[in-house]
């Protein structure tokens, strides 16, 4: 995988809506070309035999899968918002500004570049340990611990699903995506400071950042988030 400056827009961006898959089919192909959705389906392949390998499913596996269930809107919301959205902060003579946030920055900058739509493929380096760990670090016993790690890497690609084809030409079917469509596009494109949500906009609702869009002024930084891209 060519390695590149997260920070950057790729030399032939900014990309429009024009560039974008148009069909299912088309996305289908540049969503599995990029290693997050990659690296997801692999994992949960291998997660899930182990689960089916382990055996003794039981009702109690719903428990795990209701708790990540519950709080999967206010991590998203969170991560989205602490994580996605973080600035640069200058501390002394230095600049600390994470490769996260940064490239967060370039897909609000050039939204229709599916370089920068997918999760970073190397925040799965310590992401992914960390998921384990706390799987099996909050669960009783290895066979629910899998079962919350199946579940939370399926949201996960989900996530990455439904973040695509939004960034696409894709028509959302049900009212359900089209409603996750519609929340989506006007946090990029009407203010960045309102509408986290992407697969559940329960967090936003709670948290008060899904007002009536017609009494929400279009940002000038909806593009920048507020930070100068790089000269």
């Amino acid at each position: 995988m060519q390695e590149r400056d997260p920070g950057l827009p790729s030399a032939d961006s900014p990309k429009t809506a024009a560039d974008t898959p148009r069909t299912l089919r088309e996305a289908l192909r540049v969503f599995l070309a990029h290693g997050s959705p990659r690296v997801l389906l692999l994992a949960l392949a291998a997660t899930l035999a182990a689960r089916l390998g382990w055996g003794g499913a039981s009702w109690r596996d719903l428990v795990p899968v209701a708790v990540i269930a519950v709080g999967w809107p206010l991590l998203e919301w969170a991560i989205h918002v602490f994580i996605l959205h973080a600035k640069p902060r200058r501390i002394g003579a230095f600049t600390f500004d994470g490769s996260v946030p940064r490239e967060h920055r370039a897909h609000h900058r050039d939204p229709w570049n599916d370089a920068y739509v997918f999760i970073p493929f190397h925040s799965f380096g310590y992401a992914l340990p960390i998921v384990v760990g706390l799987c099996f670090l909050l669960t009783p016993d290895g066979g629910l611990a899998l079962t919350s790690l199946v579940f939370f890497l399926l949201l996960t690609l989900h996530y990455e699903v439904v973040h695509f084809l939004i960034h696409t030409r894709v028509a959302p079917h049900g009212a359900y995506y089209r409603r996750l469509w519609r929340n989506h596009r006007l946090h990029h494109f009407k203010n960045e400071r309102e509408w986290f949500g992407v697969t559940r906009l329960g967090a936003d609702r709670l948290l008060r950042t899904d007002p009536d869009p017609e009494r929400v002024a279009t940002s000038p930084t909806a593009r920048t988030l507020g930070v100068a891209p790089p000269a």
